[in-house]
């Protein structure tokens, strides 16, 4: 069965395809398809309702069920900020480096005990037939104070679980214990009872 991954992000959709391949899902992007997605105004106030908005809207426009997510990260002594504006935490979307360095600053003068924070994925899945699935799946961890290890993505190298950060662990540790595939398995539960 084909599906329509509503992303433009490479490295998450690689992290996408290694978690719903085993469902025998044919995972597509828009650039697979062919297909220009509208950009969709994450307006809504929770992960859930900003990953149902890009599910809904890239099935609305491919015709094929649509996996969508949100996701970010809730630091606990920043009232849970940056939260669903993560990606854009230092005004520019998608500036990595930029938003970690605000997230590394707002944090200067708070001690290791107080800077526990989760990662949080919502995926969303739309049908064409109007029914959709929505799941949530979080990773506990804390905020370092320096940036460690080169891989991942996003604030990946200042969040520790354990000794190491997401930078630091090769894609199949992370896999195993990521907000990302907690949610993209519990989706890949549902959609095994749907399809």
């Amino acid at each position: 069965m084909k599906f329509l991954i509503a992303t433009h992000n490479q490295k998450k959709k690689q992290e996408l395809q290694r978690i719903l391949l085993p469902l025998g899902i044919e995972i597509k992007t828009a650039d697979d398809l062919n297909i220009n997605l509208s950009e969709v105004d994450e307006t809504g106030t929770t992960f859930e309702e900003n990953a149902l908005l890009k599910a809904k809207s890239g099935c609305e426009e491919s015709g094929l069920p649509t996996i969508a997510d949100d996701s970010g990260l809730c630091v606990d002594s920043l009232g849970g900020a940056p939260g669903v504006y993560s990606a854009r935490y230092a005004g520019e979307h998608g500036n990595d480096d930029k938003n970690i360095t605000k997230l590394l600053e707002a944090l200067k003068d708070v001690d290791e005990k107080d800077r526990t924070a989760r990662f949080v994925c919502a995926a969303c899945c739309a049908f064409p037939d109007g029914t959709q699935i929505t799941v949530r799946g979080e990773c506990e961890g804390i905020i370092a104070f320096e940036r460690k290890g080169n891989g991942g993505f996003g604030y990946d190298p200042v969040f520790l679980v354990g000794d190491n950060s997401f930078g630091e662990i090769s894609a199949d540790e992370k896999d195993k214990i990521s907000h990302r595939s907690k949610a993209l398995g519990a989706l890949a539960d549902e959609l095994r009872r749907k399809i």
